[in-house]
């Protein structure tokens, strides 16, 4: 099955119209006025081309409007492919984000047209957006991550693709972010999935959670709260 006919299953791809309406009313309208400072840090590791993951910490609702503004077309020329939870796509949201190249994974039991769709991605050169810790966490002590995206590199890989996996933290002048405060992003050094392959996915995730940890750090002292 071609990346065209799977993509018809997994979500609806990209609608460019919704796509260029969508960017200017998060980019250019809330990010703009809901925070009174955006901080991009370590821009220069950000990959503009090749095959990406980007695989941030997941404090609040906003981080995927930090991503798209730091990672998205206007900096990379490319979108951010979300991979969401089941439950982010139901209702008017999951019409929306259907329409935005999202497609949802169940976290517990992954089904193979995800797990294929994920890895169609990467080998056609795609940026996926993967939150390795899950669902949203208000605390930013490390946590074990999830292994899947990891599996997804890998497989990729193994089709001859160098995948590039991308520490990200993302942080808010709040715990809960507030108008007219300020919000963080941090990208430190990728790490090359070939450099990984003989220590498995347990050891990979070590080296990730404290990579993501360290940018975490990195952006909540750019916010005031270290």
């Amino acid at each position: 099955m071609s990346l065209v006919d799977r993509e018809k299953k997994a979500c609806l791809g990209i609608d460019p119209l919704l796509s260029r309406i969508a960017m200017g009313v998060t980019q250019d309208f809330a990010l703009r006025y809901f925070f009174s400072k955006r901080i991009i840090l370590g821009q220069e590791n950000l990959p503009l081309k090749g095959s990406v993951v980007l695989a941030p910490t997941h404090r609040s609702r906003w981080d995927a409007l930090m991503l798209t503004m730091a990672a998205g077309r206007r900096v990379t020329n490319r979108d951010c492919r979300f991979m969401v939870t089941q439950s982010e796509m139901k209702g008017l949201q999951g019409w929306f984000l259907n329409r935005l190249g999202c497609f949802s994974i169940d976290q517990y039991c992954p089904s193979l047209l995800s797990l294929r769709y994920s890895v169609d991605l990467l080998v056609q050169g795609e940026q996926l957006v993967v939150f390795p810790e899950g669902r949203i966490r208000r605390s930013s002590n490390p946590k074990r991550l999830k292994e899947g995206l990891f599996r997804i590199a890998q497989l990729a890989h193994k089709q001859g693709v160098e995948i590039n996996v991308l520490p990200i933290g993302i942080s808010y002048s709040e715990i809960i972010p507030n108008p007219l405060g300020l919000a963080a992003i941090c990208f430190a050094n990728p790490l090359k999935i070939s450099d990984f392959e003989k220590i498995g996915a347990k050891n990979f995730n070590v080296i990730l959670s404290e990579k993501m940890h360290l940018a975490e750090e990195m952006s909540l002292k750019a916010v005031g709260r270290k």
